[in-house]
């Protein structure tokens, strides 16, 4: 009986470390995002935006200020980038601070913020006001604390080929990612994503470099110029499953 159960003990301990440790998803921070991925957080209750090459989630802005007119600007831009209200000459790559845009104000004479979708949340108002509070410390467009990532500078689509199953799924991906990010986005199609190995034309793909690097090579301005479907051209990656039982 102890033998059996021995057995069996073995037999479960490999499969709960090829089923159950494998098929988690590894917690990871995700660097890149799609405008659409943007989009999909439009609401009152959770809400993003991106400018100027990042994407920031703004909800507890709003939870700070709920109820406040100055609100609005920011929940009709639910989504979207609003790169157009800032500065973009004021950035750089070692230096980001945003400064939201100016112009000369015809009656006054004076530098002041140009908000033509409204007033917004920690913008002065257009002349001396008792009622404002300038004591918010940084203003919400320079506060990295709601910065979540990176807007993709180019996205793009990809098969992704289950030779053990037969199943295929297209899905947009950043193309300044590599493949381990890829393979976490792909995971919600695949539990299993990490006990496979990936291949293009038949080569192992090396995780840790982006498409481009492992030659899989982004046509889609090409087969634009030629009317052709990108959809029908898409590259197409063969994940094939690592069966970790089959060691003795």
């Amino acid at each position: 009986s102890s033998g059996i159960n021995a057995e069996y003990g073995e037999t479960f301990h490999h499969y709960f470390k090829r089923i159950n440790l494998s098929t988690m998803a590894p917690a990871y921070k995700q660097r890149y995002y799609t405008p659409g991925e943007v989009a999909q957080h439009s609401s009152s209750k959770d809400l993003w935006v991106s400018f100027l090459g990042k994407v920031y989630d703004l909800t507890p802005l709003l939870d700070k200020y709920t109820g406040s007119i100055l609100l609005k600007p920011i929940l009709n831009a639910g989504g979207k980038d609003i790169s157009h209200w800032f500065n973009a000459n004021s950035t750089s790559k070692t230096d980001f601070d945003p400064m939201v845009r100016t112009h000369i104000d015809r009656k006054t004479g004076c530098e002041v913020p140009h908000t033509p979708q409204g007033r917004f949340i920690h913008i002065p108002p257009a002349y001396p006001s008792a009622t404002w509070a300038n004591d918010f410390g940084t203003p919400w467009w320079k506060d990295e604390s709601y910065c979540i990532g990176h807007l993709s500078n180019k996205t793009r689509k990809i098969r992704i080929i289950n030779t053990l199953t037969s199943q295929e799924h297209t899905i947009e991906v950043c193309s300044e990612e590599n493949l381990e990010e890829i393979l976490n986005r792909f995971y919600k199609y695949n539990k299993h994503a990490a006990s496979y190995t990936w291949k293009y034309n038949g080569s192992n793909l090396e995780m840790t470099k982006t498409l481009e690097q492992n030659g899989v090579k982004d046509e889609d301005e090409e087969f634009y110029e030629l009317n052709f479907n990108e959809e029908d051209w898409l590259p197409a990656i063969h994940i094939y499953f690592n069966d970790d039982l089959t060691e003795a």
